[in-house]
């Protein structure tokens, strides 16, 4: 992000919008997977982790906003920062990256085809995941941020409605909803704590942030502000999303003792008992939404992580920050595009390798330590303008979310290395 690239400084004000990158950074990471985590913790324990999902979202406002504070404060994207603080960081950046897209892209088209098969039989969970993998890559091929984002905005009011609508009718209990804001630990609930505060809307996109903000043309310090309202109204809305699932799983389910599968298939359990309940026109909208949920976050990570790829291959390779290789729609994003959407395809077919899977497992569960830690690095050094650095209460969140998520990071590599 070059200053040549920045607007003058007497243009005006820069104005909020509800749908702004924000909203794409959390909606691309509240995929299927954390709602059946947020859905079976209530079905569990009811609303006593409730107060777990809101932390969650705190901690992913802060991490947030420290990178996009970075890139405005600065003019540099968020790699380009960690390259400041030694080749170590290429070293684990470049193969998790390369791994992490192969297996997310096979388990973000099967994430899309599970819904999509359950509405129209006529495909089976495979093709619809390859079609969904395919209409990603046109979305996202040209890397026209404002298509892009209008999208995602759809796709996101789609998710929001069904999953607020079906807590709605579940008619929940107030007061149990407020004593759940209540923090405690049930009996064997921790990994439940860890996974709801560390998991929900926390992967690889959280970095992609202030490449969006680029994309967007938010590029200089008089964004700040603008980007901080963004920020926090995005993960607000994602905040209602999670409470609203994790009610579906309390007043559904935990009061019923109903039981629903692990990974993407819990979805389509719960579609079953909506129907069951409340008629076959719940169990089909709710189907829609979790294909909005799911397919929000491919389209994101198909334009995100591509962006985030590009910048990382381009100045390795000692390209020009503006250089047209390592932009959207560019040479190195169209390639990242490519290896998310065709290589996965094998693994829908044949199955996913251990020894790529137990990579992907541990790489993956560093990616958001590395992110904190980072970003305290970062923005506690003279690498940013010192009217930007941390101050006190930052430093005191991100402490908060480095050891939150390196807690996570042990348990979550203690069960990638024993499942394999």
């Amino acid at each position: 992000m070059s200053q040549q690239t920045r607007p003058d400084q007497t243009d005006s004000p820069p104005r909020w919008k509800l749908i702004g990158p924000g909203l794409v950074v959390a909606a691309t990471g509240v995929g299927a997977a954390d709602l059946v985590a947020t859905l079976v913790a209530g079905s569990q324990y009811g609303y006593a982790l409730l107060w777990c999902a809101v932390l969650g979202c705190l901690m992913k406002i802060v991490l947030v906003e420290g990178a996009g504070r970075w890139s405005l404060a600065t003019g540099k994207t968020i790699y380009e920062g960690w390259s400041s603080l030694g080749s170590w960081t290429s070293w684990y950046f470049g193969p998790y990256i390369v791994v992490w897209g192969f297996v997310y892209g096979a388990a973000a088209m099967a994430g899309t085809g599970l819904p999509l098969h359950s509405l129209f039989p006529v495909l089976s969970v495979t093709a619809w995941g390859i079609v969904s993998g395919l209409i990603g890559l046109a979305l996202v091929w040209a890397g026209r941020y404002g298509v892009f984002e209008k999208v995602l905005g759809a796709l996101v009011l789609l998710m929001f409605v069904t999953m607020v609508g079906a807590a709605a009718v579940t008619l929940p209990n107030l007061g149990e909803v407020v004593t759940g804001l209540v923090p405690m630990v049930p009996d064997g609930g921790l990994v439940y704590v860890l996974s709801l505060a560390g998991g929900v809307g926390g992967t690889i996109t959280l970095a992609a942030y202030g490449y969006w903000l680029r994309e967007k043309g938010w590029i200089t310090p008089r964004h700040m502000r603008v980007m901080r309202i963004d920020n926090a109204v995005a993960y607000a809305v994602t905040g209602l999303f999670v409470v609203a699932t994790l009610i579906v799983g309390a007043e559904l389910l935990y009061s019923a003792g109903i039981a629903v599968s692990t990974g993407d298939q819990g979805l389509l359990d719960l579609s079953e008992v909506l129907a069951d309940r409340y008629g076959t026109v719940a169990g089909t909208v709710f189907l829609v939404g979790f294909w909005a949920a799911a397919m929000s976050s491919l389209v994101g990570v198909w334009n995100g992580v591509s962006l985030m790829f590009a910048d990382f291959v381009g100045h390795v390779r000692g390209l020009d920050a503006d250089d047209p290789a390592r932009r959207a729609g560019g040479t190195w994003y169209r390639a990242y595009v490519l290896w998310l959407t065709f290589p996965p395809m094998v693994m829908l077919f044949l199955g996913k390798p251990v020894w790529l899977i137990l990579a992907y497992g541990v790489l993956g569960a560093f990616f958001m330590p590395f992110l904190a830690v980072t970003l305290l690095w970062l923005l506690n050094s003279d690498r940013t303008p010192r009217e930007w650095r941390n101050k006190l209460h930052s430093n005191a969140a991100m402490v908060v979310c480095a050891l939150a998520f390196l807690a996570l990071c042990v348990n979550e590599v203690r069960k990638a290395v024993s499942g394999a």
